[in-house]
């Protein structure tokens, strides 16, 4: 019997199959096998496992949580110089695990995901903050929590956090009556929310470049992380058009309408899954 590799899309449904076993880490490091199908994963996670084995060794064995937090983040932003790509902010490489630990430069998620992994190799209780506009890292700290910049190492007030979220508010045009308390932003996010909110920021990067190859892999893993998110579903059903798979794509965009059909761009899809329909599969070659 011959063997077939998985490809990388295999290799992440694997991966992400189950909440209970889900390894942030090892999830957030393929998603750059996309662009790079020969990236060793098990050595960037063995990279990772390096910096932590050296910052085990500065813990002391009785360390309070406030000590072994500012050890995270003397060593990781201080040694080791890791901070936010402000320079170039969109580059796909600032979502890429293995290029962020090259660079020491990335987007606030990427960092946080190693933040949370060295953290909790020390025994930190630490957690992701999908915050608006800005992912974060909290960390239990005697009775209350810390909460973390990844782009700084800089630990932020709640006075300094609302400024941030007022910003956003003004920066989105939400309106009054839909402010939610500071508390709601800063709940833990799951490491599927987290693996999501990564793979968006790529899908942002490719549909503005109209890279359809690039966001139709980025798409396909997002339909394999959240496949009960009917959004996803249509948005791998766009890519497929605008890639001229017409019967793929009308498969993926009649999903959608079959439970969204009174969602506001209804009425455009369908008429796009007519034409989509008409046209009929491609002639044989």
């Amino acid at each position: 019997m011959q063997f077939v590799a998985p490809t990388p899309l295999d290799y992440f449904a694997t991966l992400v199959a189950e909440d209970a076993g889900l390894n942030l880490l090892e999830a957030a490091i393929s998603l750059a096998q996309d662009d790079e199908p020969r990236l060793d994963v098990q050595a960037v996670l063995a990279a990772v496992d390096g910096l932590a084995r050296r910052l085990r060794e500065r813990v002391p064995r009785d360390a309070s949580a406030a000590h072994r937090l500012r050890l995270l983040t003397r060593f990781f932003h201080g040694e080791l110089g890791f901070a936010g790509n402000l320079n170039n902010y969109y580059a796909v490489d600032n979502s890429f695990i293995h290029r962020v630990l090259e660079t020491r430069r990335g987007l606030p998620i990427a960092l946080a995901v190693l933040l949370l992994e060295l953290g909790e190799q020390i025994g930190l209780r630490v957690a992701g903050v999908a915050f608006p506009g800005h992912f974060l890292v909290k960390c239990k700290v005697g009775l209350g929590e810390a909460v973390i910049d990844p782009f700084t190492g800089e630990s932020l007030s709640a006075a300094r956090l609302d400024e941030r979220l007022a910003l956003y508010r003004q920066g989105s045009g939400l309106p009054d009556d839909l402010e939610l308390p500071l508390e709601f932003f800063l709940r833990a996010a799951s490491k599927r929310e987290i693996l999501a909110r990564m793979l968006r920021n790529l899908k942002e990067v490719h549909r503005a470049a109209e890279d359809w190859p690039r966001l139709l892999a980025v798409q396909q893993r997002l339909v394999v992380l959240q496949p009960d998110d009917p959004a996803e579903r249509r948005d791998r059903g766009l890519a497929l058009d605008a890639l001229g798979a017409g019967a793929a794509a009308a498969s993926d965009l009649a999903a959608y309408l079959a439970v969204r059909g009174d969602a506001p761009d209804a009425a455009a899809l369908r008429a796009r899954l007519a034409v989509l329909l008409e046209q009929g599969p491609p002639p044989l070659q």
